[in-house]
Parts: structure tokens; C-alpha cells; sequence
């Protein structure tokens, strides 16, 4: 409605001059925020002008956006003008269908193939409980697993008896792939891996992984926490059956936000354990009996009832932002730094510093897991910490180290920084 629209968006220029950042009309699904214009002879000073549109305090060397991406000052200002208006109105219809568009347009999807979730999480635990598993049957994960897709594989073995089979990192993508192929069985029915493990940031080679799944007849689900926001996708090409991510890591967006990608083929596969308005069908209390005529024939059934037009409204902005750049400058960016950090670490020498990434350019991503030889994890972490430069302990399944990720809104200079205090440990 005119009237709404120009409400909104007079909010939402208001609240983005209080912000000191260019306005951005969300409402108009073809407007993209105002950015710097890029400049290959001068890139530095283009990305100093893309970090200064994140609200991020300015002595915060923020390295740990593989656990939370902060937002820039556009989706906060969409946040709050659509909040703002919705709590004034009391009425705004949550605009799934253009964050549905939106979201398949980034990872090359349509969007009958994505459903609306909340976090990675609530992604793999849609495909763990709508596949029919029984007692025996194995699934492949990895021994880098984040608790998110751990825990709700262990919860299924727990109750069904299926049988997990924990898989090491290999150093190489054909190593990687060559260990999946051995570890299948006649009796393996998904291989469930992470794109990116959370704890040396490795890009494995999913697609080969898939594709050969495929072949064979099995199931596969990723963990795509990190892909989204950092690497170009295309999950169609991919070939997994389930990819499950969030939008508060390497999309910027808001926090409690996420979605999944279901092939086509895979959907019929998959029988919802919940439902409500929107994912069903069909359904019918006053027939005897009463009657539930089945799902929608698309991704759409497994994300239902009262959605939050505020977080869907931040999820549109993130995305057009992350489109004003480019998703390839992001990622040459973001691995660019990384590469910058793993040479610099190396280059102190094995006696004093244990990398965990692969150094494989086509497996190393834009996170790097290392230890310093003479000091534990926390320790260092919390070294950095004091020195307000923010990285992360990796405890998860002993691999106990710390580990840094890199985005668009950092530089050469705060890892060098980084550095300096990782040479007063060492």
C-alpha cells in the first residue's frame, strides 16, 4: 500500500541518518544500499569505507565471524524501522515470499526449494527426523562436527539405534573425498557433513562428495553454517539433498535467522515431524475422521505459523547488501586476509606455531585453526581477548585450539596486530 510504503520508508531514512549511513529503501524489492565505488588501484580504502557502514566499535578486532557476523548499519536500520512500524500499524504481513525469493537468488536456488528456520540447527534437525532411518542403518559425519549437527544425529542414534560413523579431516580434497568413498558401506543411508567445519574453517569438497552420493543412492545433508554470505553457490549444482544454514554468520544478518535448501527431488523423501498454517495441504476437523490431506509439494512444509516480519525484513537488507558488493569480491576479500594470516603464522615456524587449516588453496577457506606451541587455547584466546582483539577456543571434540576468521570489514592492519601479540606468546 502507498500509504504504508511511504510511512516506512520515511522511518527508515530517518533512522538510517541517525546511524550516519546511506538510506536504503527495503521496501522496494530492486533497491540496493548506496556503496563506495570500487577502485582496484585503491582497494584498501574502498573496503575502510565498507567497514565504517558497520556499527562495530572502532578499537574491536572483531575475528570471529564464523560464530556471529556482526550486521551492518543497514540491517539494523531495517530491523528497527520495520519493528517500529509493525508495533505502530499493528499490522504488517511478515513478507516471506520476498525473503524466500531473495535467499534462493544468492545460492542460485528457486525458492520453492527453501524453507524459513530459525538457525543451522533447526535445518539438520528437519532432515535427521523427516528420513525414514531404522535400527543400523550408518551415517557418515566427521570428527570436526558442530554441536548442531552432532547432537541431533546422537539424539536420533539414541532413540532409533542407527549408527553414526565419526570420519577424520584429510589434509587435501582428494584425500578428503578418497576417505568418504572407503567409509561407505551397503548399509550407509546419509552422509551428513559440514561444507566448512567449524574448527579450522576447511572447505571440503562437497560437490564431488555429493554428486557421488547420489550415484549410490544415499542421502546427504550439509551443515552449511559458513557457506552462505562467504563462498558463491550454487546448491542446486552442489548436489546435496539438504543444506541447512543461518544468517546471522557469513550474511551479516539478523541473529536467530536461518533457512533450508531441499532438492527437488529429495522433498517427497522427507515426511515433516511438525507442521501448522501454511505447510500443510489441506486439512479437516468436521469429516469423519478427521482428515489432514497431506503437505505442500514444495520446501515450503517445513517452516510454518507466525513468522517475524522484523528479522525477515534484516534478512532482505543483509542479502542486498552482500549484492551491492558482490558475493566474488566478498570471498576473494575475506580468503584473501585469511591466506594473508596462515603465511604469517607459518612463517614463525612449526616449533612455535601448529596450523590445523589446510594450506590447499582449494580447501582453505576464510577461517584458520592454529595452536601456539607454548600456551593452551583459552589461554591465547583470552590473551587476544584483553588486548580487545576477539577470536575463538575451539573446544569441540578435543581439537582444542583457537581459531580466526576473516570478513569484509577487517584488514591487513588488525591482523597484524593480531600478530604482534601472537609473537609475544609464541
Amino acid at each position: 500500500m502507498p500509504g504504508r510504503r511511504k510511512f516506512v520508508r520515511t522511518i527508515s531514512r530517518g533512522i538510517a541518518s541517525a546511524l550516519l549511513l546511506p538510506a536504503f529503501d527495503y521496501t522496494d524489492s530492486n533497491a540496493h544500499p548506496v556503496m563506495p565505488r570500487f577502485d582496484s588501484n585503491n582497494e584498501e580504502n574502498y573496503w575502510r569505507e565498507i567497514r565504517s557502514q558497520f556499527p562495530l566499535k572502532k578499537e574491536l578486532v572483531f575475528l570471529n565471524c564464523a560464530t556471529l557476523g556482526p550486521s551492518p548499519q543497514v540491517v539494523v536500520a531495517a530491523e528497527a524501522a520495520t519493528n517500529l512500524e509493525l508495533n505502530t500499524n499493528a499490522a504488517l504481513p511478515a513478507n516471506a515470499d520476498a525473503l524466500l525469493a531473495d535467499i534462493a537468488r544468492l545460492v542460485k536456488a528457486t525458492k520453492q526449494n527453501i524453507a524459513l528456520t530459525h538457525n543451522v540447527t533447526e535445518g539438520i534437525n528437519i532432515g535427521v527426523w523427516s528420513l525414514d532411518l531404522h535400527k543400523g542403518d550408518e551415517v557418515i559425519i566427521s570428527t570436526h562436527e558442530h554441536v548442531g549437527n552432532a547432537v541431533p544425529w546422537l539424539n536420533r542414534a539414541r532413540i532409533d539405534g542407527i549408527i553414526l560413523k565419526p570420519l577424520k579431516l584429510r589434509n587435501t580434497a582428494e584425500e578428503m573425498f578418497e576417505a568418504v568413498k572407503k567409509s561407505i558401506t551397503p548399509k550407509t543411508k546419509v552422509i551428513a557433513l559440514p561444507h566448512i567445519p567449524c574448527t579450522n574453517g576447511q572447505v571440503l569438497p562437497i560437490a564431488a562428495i555429493c554428486n557421488y552420493a547420489r550415484q549410490k543412492g544415499i542421502f546427504t545433508i550439509v551443515d552449511g553454517a559458513h557457506g552462505p554470505g562467504l563462498l558463491q553457490l550454487d546448491l542446486p549444482a552442489l548436489g546435496c539433498d539438504i543444506y541447512a544454514s543461518c544468517c546471522h554468520k557469513w550474511m551479516l544478518g539478523p541473529k536467530g535467522t536461518g533457512f533450508l535448501y531441499v532438492h527437488t527431488d529429495s522433498i517427497e523423501k522427507l515426511s515433516p515431524q511438525f507442521a501448522g498454517a501454511y505447510s500443510d495441504s489441506g486439512w479437516d476437523l468436521l469429516s469423519s475422521p478427521p482428515r489432514l490431506n497431506g503437505f505442500v509439494p514444495t520446501a515450503h512444509r517445513f517452516f510454518y505459523g507466525t513468522q517475524s516480519p522484523t528479522q525477515y525484513a534484516g534478512v532482505i537488507a543483509a542479502i542486498k547488501f552482500i549484492e551491492a558488493i558482490g558475493q566474488e569480491k566478498i570471498e576473494t576479500r575475506a580468503r584473501d586476509l585469511a591466506t594473508y594470516l596462515q603465511d604469517q603464522l607459518l612463517d614463525m615456524g612449526k616449533e612455535k606455531i601448529e596450523m590445523l587449516s589446510p594450506t590447499e588453496a582449494i580447501s582453505r577457506g576464510a577461517s584458520n585453526g592454529y595452536n601456539v606451541h607454548k600456551l593452551g587455547y583459552k589461554e591465547v584466546a583470552n590473551a587476544c581477548r584483553k588486548e580487545k582483539v576477539i577470536i575463538r577456543a575451539v573446544p569441540e571434540n578435543g581439537v582444542d585450539c583457537v581459531r580466526v576468521s576473516t570478513h569484509i570489514y577487517n584488514n591487513k592492519e588488525e591482523i597484524d596486530q593480531l600478530i604482534n601479540i601472537i609473537k609475544t606468546l609464541a
